[in-house]
């Protein structure tokens, strides 16, 4: 059964973030809906660096649907404007409530996640610059943090978003499908992906 994953999007989102996971997610094959969080309901929205990003419906729309992630972009402008919607954030603890999947790059561990205590005793990274807004004992200075026992995913920036997206399909779909994904990308050999093959 494919997977239904959330992606919303704001104004000042990070654009590379953004459509670096909304492109992975497609690729993996999963049924991907691309929310604006927007306070005005617009579906067209500007991201951080003036690129044109549109989304599908409004968080409004979509409040009461399942889905098996809610994986946030970064950018400043979007992260404020996520922890600023009530929507967003009670969609964000009812996830936690069910154990399924959050994840959260750059600004948005720290402006969301952290800003709500939604993930108090979590590990999780972030963009170097907001690491002072998490506890010490709790960051990681990875480029993607895995915490297992809270179900959370969180990434650093732009740079780290590809790899953020593969370990989303890992986590779903096992390494061999995420190979397959990779493969054709012409991804860098570097990325521990690369050596998985068809093994599990």
């Amino acid at each position: 059964m494919t997977k239904k994953i959330l992606v919303p999007i704001a104004a000042g989102s990070e654009e590379m973030e953004a459509v670096t996971i909304i492109d992975m997610m497609v690729r993996a094959g999963y049924d991907v809906v691309v929310a604006s969080a927007d306070f005005d309901g617009k579906l067209t929205l500007k991201a951080s660096r003036g690129v044109t990003l549109t989304a599908d419906c409004t968080l409004v729309d979509i409040a009461d649907d399942e889905f098996d992630a809610i994986v946030l972009p970064g950018g400043v402008g979007g992260a404020e404007t996520f922890r600023d919607s009530t929507v967003l954030i009670e969609m964000l603890r009812q996830q936690m409530y069910d154990g399924k999947l959050v994840a959260a790059i750059c600004a948005a561990p720290a402006l969301v996640l952290q800003h709500h205590q939604l993930y108090p005793n979590a590990l999780m990274t972030g963009h170097p610059s907001f690491r002072d807004a998490i506890p010490s004992l709790l960051w990681r200075d990875k480029r993607v943090t895995i915490d297992i026992n809270h179900n959370l995913i969180t990434s650093q920036g732009p740079g780290t978003a590809l790899e953020f997206a593969m370990e989303i399909i890992i986590h779903f779909s096992g390494k061999a499908h995420a190979w397959s994904v990779a493969e054709p990308m012409v991804t860098l050999p570097t990325l521990h992906y690369h050596k998985l093959g068809g093994a599990e």
